[in-house]
C-alpha cells in the first residue's frame, strides 16, 4: 500500500468551504447549487470540481452563455455531507 493510500481517508469529509457550498443547495429546488458565493463572487472552480470528484455534486446541465461554468446539483451523498453525515429527522 502506498503512503498516499494510507493517509487518504476512505470517506473524506468536505472542507468548511465545500460544506458551506453544499448546504446552500439543501433548500433549492432539485438541490441546485449556486454559481456564486454569498459575496457575489463566482464559486472557485476547484471547490466545484472537488465536490464533483467526491460524488457530493453532479453536473446538472450545460450553461450555454458560460460553458466553463458548472451548473450542479446535490447528490444523495452530497446532502449527507452537507448536514455532516447525520440524517435529518
Amino acid at each position: 500500500m502506498s503512503a498516499e493510500a494510507q493517509t487518504k481517508p476512505s470517506h473524506p469529509s468536505p472542507s468548511p468551504v465545500q460544506r458551506a457550498w453544499l448546504r446552500r443547495g439543501l433548500e433549492q429546488p432539485g438541490g441546485k447549487l449556486p454559481l456564486f458565493d454569498e459575496f457575489g463572487q463566482h464559486m472557485d472552480p476547484r471547490t466545484v470540481e472537488s465536490c464533483i470528484e467526491h460524488g457530493w455534486a453532479e453536473p446538472w446541465y450545460a450553461n450555454p452563455l458560460k460553458p466553463d461554468w458548472h451548473v450542479c446539483k446535490l447528490t444523495t451523498l452530497g446532502r449527507m455531507a452537507a448536514i455532516g453525515g447525520r440524517r435529518q429527522i
